[in-house]
Formats: structure tokens, sequence, C-alpha cells
């Protein structure tokens, strides 16, 4: 009796190529008629995918299977005349295919591009011209090449594809402090929509590294300090991109992503990019681990990128434990891994654990590593070595496999092309558009409001000086390109309120240029900006209200990614004379609010010392400036919280709000608190939250805990309050933090409104690791805490008994 035969999983397919079992998976799934008949294996769209990998394995060349785990960025050079793809050009120089090719939107490889892609139109491919690039390429790999493999391209999309004319939302930090994890689904399905029609499949977002170090100039990039923050953020950012669940093929107008950076790589030791992360295994697995194993298990994520930093010695790129034990034993991680850009190559350069680039390839293929970006370069050693016998080519057909698998589960084989109609339909779209406001009005966060200074009365505020080296340009942050339109806080406000009387003045310029690409920065010469203080306080004299736009730029906040291009800091206050300019408005007297545009977190004591009210705006994308706008005239009510605490001053780093109890004990002379606590956030009206409600008090170990919390607007005006759920573990045996936030939902209200909302508290949400490193849910009194902040709840007592 015959019986059917079981579907072979992508995990057990890898395994079997892994070992060099090609024949067998090819005999275990290989529809033979087909085979003969229509042509090979490979190309047929309804055949299983391990079949068809496994076909097309057994058809390559060493050098086929090496060159689709390299990638070609400055190589753009060998295959393009000028702007345009050229296949002789490309068949000369890549004989044996074109695996992966990074970033076509940008430049680089052309005669006179020089430097990183940033916000110079000069250093960007138009749509049409990156549609008309990808596609040629493509059709070159799909008719010219020796077996016809598609080129996997990549681009990057933190907070908008990084790409001209493509919508820039709010970075990172800004879209965490909504809150809102319906919003995220929606942006991040703007951005796979807008990079797929172009033609690319694969994105390198998102960011969903844990940060505790506001010196560490890529915070920005993040989502904040809370685990469990960062990983609903990152499961609806991942939904959006790639579409909600597990799934084996991707949809034609959705992209992988990636999860970046595994791990620790938002603690580094002082605040230094890429520098090591002195955390245990206990603090990766309670805090560092949870939002990478939260995506890997609840989607289909398409890939993981190690991060640039070691962990007790051993540099990620090369750890066998963290990228094959954890992420792909423990987890069941099946996508690729794609190194950071040069962290192969750093394992021999900077790390010094690798003799040279082929030991560093060896060691990275063994970690687990699939395909080194941007280059190749330690890759590139590779034929010469398996040939030689000094790698094993088991390990080159493991990182191919999962490669052919990764372009087949993108439909590369069937339709790898952009489509310019769509491109031109989708990009910047007023929908798109719309969304990027909705995203700029929900990140903005209310810090302090002193007697109601905001809202501005339309009425009663006179005339309104406009100041500060941020009011006229639209700062989008890091990873931004140039999109359609980017709306300024002055252009905003002349917008939505074009009756009312502004007056201008520069304030101060903070550094010396404009250019968010440049290596060397220097802050702008303190004389001129003197100068330009004492002409802002005559502007700000002949005005009844003062709107003050202050904080960072692109290059006081960014990534330092090379010793030429640094982007930490030892000070973290706001630079280039800014204070004095707050202090010098402050003097007139004058109702001062400040627009905070700025990728680190606010540690500005001065300023918070001095202004009425200050709006945390973050880098609020595109449309920012009507969203600012509306805010201080009162259109919109801000609602966002903060994703991190904010620190006084650096004598407190790292500080964070799911301290150990024995933390924070206090410091001679200053205050242990934060200058603003996780999750703070005011409004323009009031609310009232309940304490926690749960139907009896004693729980199994086993049992989820169904909690009801309610919400009031007792205040004049609609609003959103985010209801924050926190737990507390005691008498355990192992030490837990004060808070845990386990749940949060931004609830919209009208004056007067009660809304109840419920949470579900799972076992595993309980659970912790316990002396001997085993997940427990140990029974013990749980505190149950709701509030508006971490800073302020209502408690109610549960037992696991």
């Amino acid at each position: 009796m015959s019986h059917p035969r079981r579907p072979l999983s992508r995990r057990g397919a890898l395994k079997l190529l892994a070992g060099g079992s090609l024949a067998t998976l090819a005999v275990a799934h290989a529809p033979l008629a087909f085979a003969q008949e229509a042509g090979p294996l490979y190309k047929n769209p309804a055949a299983p995918i391990p079949a068809r990998v496994a076909d097309l394995m057994g058809r390559m060349t060493l050098a086929e299977k090496i060159q689709q785990i390299r990638t070609a960025w400055q190589g753009k050079a060998d295959m393009i005349h000028e702007l345009t793809f050229n296949p002789a050009k490309a068949s000369a120089a890549f004989p044996h295919g074109i695996g992966h090719v990074t970033r076509p939107s940008d430049k680089r490889g052309v005669p006179g591009i020089t430097g990183a892609a940033g916000g110079t139109a000069a250093r960007w491919r138009t749509p049409r011209e990156t549609v008309d690039f990808i596609n040629a390429l493509q059709r070159w790999a799909l008719e010219e090449t020796r077996l016809g493999i598609p080129v996997l391209v990549h681009e990057e999309s933190l907070h908008g594809y990084m790409a001209t004319e493509a919508t820039m939302f709010p970075q990172a930090i800004g879209l965490a402090g909504t809150f809102d994890t319906d919003l995220m689904r929606r942006v991040q399905s703007v951005i796979a929509r807008e990079t797929r029609a172009r033609g690319v499949p694969y994105v390198l977002s998102p960011v969903v590294d844990t940060v505790r170090d506001p010196r560490w100039g890529r915070i920005e990039e993040c989502w904040g300090e809370c685990p469990y923050l960062c990983a609903e953020m990152g499961v609806a950012a991942v939904e959006g991109l790639q579409g909600p669940g597990k799934f084996e093929r991707l949809a034609d107008d959705k992209v992988f992503a990636t999860l970046k950076h595994m791990t620790g790589h938002g603690q580094p030791d002082s605040g230094n990019n890429i520098s090591p992360a002195s955390v245990s295994e206990r603090e990766l697995r309670e805090n560092f681990f949870p939002p990478f194993r939260e995506v890997v298990r609840r989607t289909s994520v398409g890939a993981v990128m190690p991060s640039y930093n070691e962990i007790d010695g051993v540099p990620s790129h090369a750890n066998v434990w963290l990228l094959g034990q954890v992420l792909r034993g423990e987890w069941g991680f099946d996508g690729i891994i794609a190194s950071d850009y040069g962290g192969v190559h750093e394992l021999a350069t900077l790390h010094h654990v690798a003799r040279d680039l082929e030991d560093a390839a060896h060691q990275a293929l063994l970690a687990g590593v699939d395909s080194e970006l941007p280059e190749g370069m330690a890759f590139a050693t590779l034929e010469a070595a398996v040939t030689a016998g000094r790698i094993p080519q088991t390990l080159v057909d493991q990182a191919c496999a999962r490669m052919l698998t990764f372009k087949m589960r993108a439909g590369l084989f069937e339709n790898p092309y952009g489509d310019w109609r769509k491109t031109r339909r989708l990009t910047g779209n007023a929908e798109a558009r719309a969304l990027a406001l909705e995203a700029a009005r929900k990140s903005l966060c209310l810090l302090t409001n002193k007697d109601n200074a905001l809202p501005l009365d339309e009425g009663t505020m006179g005339t309104v000086a406009v100041i500060g080296p941020n009011h006229a340009i639209a700062r989008l942050g890091g990873y931004s390109s140039v999109p359609k339109q980017a709306i300024s806080l002055i252009e905003g406000l002349r917008q939505v309120a074009p009756r009312a009387r502004f007056v201008t003045a520069q304030g101060v310029f903070i550094t010396t240029s404009e250019d968010r690409s440049q290596d060397l920065i220097y802050l702008a010469d303190r004389e001129e900006n003197l100068r330009l203080i004492a002409e802002a306080v005559e502007v700000a004299r002949g005005a009844d209200t003062i709107v003050l736009a202050i904080g960072d730029t692109e290059q006081t906040s960014r990534e330092g990614f090379a010793a030429n291009h640094l982007g930490d800091r030892t000070d973290i206050d706001i630079v280039g004379e800014q204070n004095e300019l707050v202090e010098a408005l402050a003097a007139l007297g004058k109702p001062l609010v400040v627009c905070a545009i700025n990728g680190r977190p606010p540690s500005w004591p001065t300023v918070v010392g001095k202004a009425d009210a200050i709006l945390e705006c973050w880098y609020p994308g595109q449309e920012g400036g009507v969203a600012m706008a509306e805010a201080l005239l009162g259109r919109i009510n801000p609602g966002a919280k903060l994703p991190v605490s904010v620190v006084r001053n650096e004598g407190q780093i790292p500080l964070f709000y799911n301290r150990k109890p024995s933390s924070r004990r206090g410091y001679l002379f200053d205050d242990a608190a934060p200058l603003f606590p996780f999750g703070h956030g005011l409004s323009y009206t009031t609310f009232e939250v309940s304490a926690p409600q749960v139907e009896r008090t004693s729980f199994a170990p086993d049992e989820a805990i169904t909690v009801s919390v309610d919400v009031t607007n007792t205040g004049t005006r609609a609003g959103d309050e985010v209801v924050q759920l926190y737990i507390t573990r005691r008498d355990v045996s192992v030490t837990r933090p004060v808070l845990e936030l386990k749940g949060f939902r931004r609830v919209p209200l009208e004056p007067g409104e009660t809304r109840r909302t419920s949470f579900t508290i799972t076992p595993e949400q309980l659970a912790f690791f316990d002396k001997d490193m085993r997940e427990v849910n140990e029974p013990g009194p749980v505190t149950l805490s709701a509030g508006a902040s971490s800073a302020s709840l209502k408690t109610t007592e549960i037992t696991i008994r």
C-alpha cells in the first residue's frame, strides 16, 4: 500500500544539502516527468522549493556557487557604462553570474561618485533609472548567464525606502514612541510596496536592538530600551514588510525583512559604535534576545544580520553559539544570515580573530553567515581555499542553498523585474503622504507644558518668532534619501495658519555644513553664532511668542561607521551654542515653546529649566512640518510616549526603567531619577487610568491571565492615552526587574469617555531564566501595575501558586 509523501520542510532540505545529500533530496522530490519533458526542474514554479534548489545545486560549478553568496557594491562599476547596465562588461567581469547586488538605487561605481549615499540627489539614481538598471541586470542574468539565476538586490528602509522620491516616515525612535503597532504595520506596508515596485525584494530593516546608551549615535534607529516594546514593534514591522504569520512564498507587493543587529549592539562599551557588548548570557536572553526570538517565532522573517560587536570575546559574525545554536537551533530560524557591511573581513582586520580574509570567510561560514555584504571581499578567497581542501565545500553548499531558497521564496525565478508604471503610481503618492502625516502626528510627545503654555491660541498669540537651526529645514534623520517633498516647521506653520504673523531668525548654526554623508564634522563658528543669537534676540523682542526649533542634525546624531566618520558623543546635551540661544531668548520673559527635533533623547537640563513647553518631535519625517504646526496650534493633541528613559547627564548611563532592585540607590549632589521616565508623555487633556482588574488573584503556572484596565478622558479635549501594563516578580530564585512592560495600547477618547482595554499575560510572559538558565514560571507573588507611564502606576496583587 502506498502512502502520500510528507512534504519536506525548508529546514529538512537544508540539512540534506549541508550533508551533501543533493542526489537524495532530488530523488525524494523531483517530478521527473517535468524535468525530462519541460526543462530543468529548478525553473518549475510548481515544484517544491527544496527539490528545485537541489536540482539547481546539482548543475552548478563551485565558482557559480561562491558567486551566489558574494555581493557587488563598488563592483557595480564593472557592470555599467556611466549609469546604464552593460551586459558585455557584466559578462566579462562576472563570468559565473552575479549573486547579489547592493543598493541599486545609489550611484556607487559611477565615475565621480564617492562616499556614502546621503541626502544629495546627485548620489542617487532616479526611480526610472533604478527600475531600468534592475531590469537590465535581471534580463542579463536570466538570459545571458549559463543557468539563468536571477540576482538578489537589497536596499535600506529604516523609516522609508532609502531612494529618490520614496516616502520618508518619522525616524524609528519616533515611530516607537507612537506605541501603535497597527500604524507601524501600515507604515511598513507602504515601504514594502514602494520598494518592491522598483524590483527590490529584500530590505535591511528593521532594527530591533534593545538600546541602553544615548551616547551611541545609532540610538535613533532603534525602538527603545524595552525588550517587549522592541519585540511588538518588530513583529508589526515585519508583518508590514512581508505579510503576517508563517508562509513559504513572498507576495509580489512585499519584501523580505532583515532583523538587525544580533546582538548587544545597543549597549556598546562607552557608547562607541561596534565596541564590545559587555553583557552576560542572562542579560542577552532577558533583554537583547527577546525582540529577535519573538519575531522569528511569530513570522517568517527572511533574514537576520549579525552585529559588528563582540560578546565575551567572540565577534557576532563568527559566533557559532549565537547564530547556530541559539538562532537556528533553539529558535528554528530558517532564513538567511547576511553579514553587516564589512562584518566578515573585520574578523581579520579589526577583531584579529582571523589570520587573513580566507580564515575570516571560513569562520563566518562555520557560524552560519550565508551572504557577505556589501562586496564579498572575504568570500572571494573561497574558490582557491575549497579547491585546495582548506575549507570544506559543504559550507559553501549550505550557504548557497539558503540563498537560492531565498530567491525562490521571493519569486525571483518567475519575475525579478521592476514595474515602472507601478513605481510611478505608488511612489510618494497621496495615500503614502497621508500616512506619513498621520505617523508624524502620532509620533509627537509633549514633554513639559508649564501653565498650559501649549497649545497656542491663534487669537492671542500675536506675532510668533520662529527661531533656531531646525526651524527652516526638514530634518529626516539617518538612512533617509530625498523624498518628493519635505516640509519644515516654518513651512508647516504658514500652511496651517496662513493668517498668522510669523517672523524668523536662524539663531545659530550647529555644524559647518548640511551634507548628511560628510565624513569629518565641525561645529559652527562660535563668534558667528553669538552674532546670530543677538540677531535672534532682536527679532524675538518684537514678537509676542517664541517657538524655538533646536536639537540635532543628521551629522551630530548618526552611525559612526569609520574612524573618519564618527557619530557617537561623550556629551549628550545640545551643541553649537544652542543652550546660549535658549538662555538669551528666555531672558526676554516671553512665552518660549521648544520643538525638539533630534535623534538622541533630549538630555537638555537647561532647556527643560527655561522652556515653558517642550514638544519632542524626533525627526518627524517628510510631513513633520505640518504635524508640528498642528500640535503647536492645538489642531491635534500630542499623544506619543517616550520609548526610552531620558538621563539627566552622562553619569547616569546606563539608565533604564526595568532595572534591578539593588540599582539606583542614589548619588551625592544629584538626583538618581531620570529627567523623563520611560513611557512619559503629556496631553492637552487629562486622563485617569484605573488599577489593573482581574477575575481572581490566584493562578496556576500554566494559566493565562486576563487583565482589564479602564481609562477615562477627564479633560475637555479629545486625545489618545497609551495604557501601559507592567509586572513585578518577587520571592523567586533569581533577581527580577522592578518593572517589566507586558502590554500597551493606544486608546483614543473623547472628553468624558471611558473605555476598558484588556490584556492577556501568558505563562511565557511571566517566565524567566532560573539559576540553571532554564526558562521557568516559578510560583510567587506578582504585582500588576497600570498607568500612563512607568512612573505613574496603580497596582493589583496576584499570586502564581
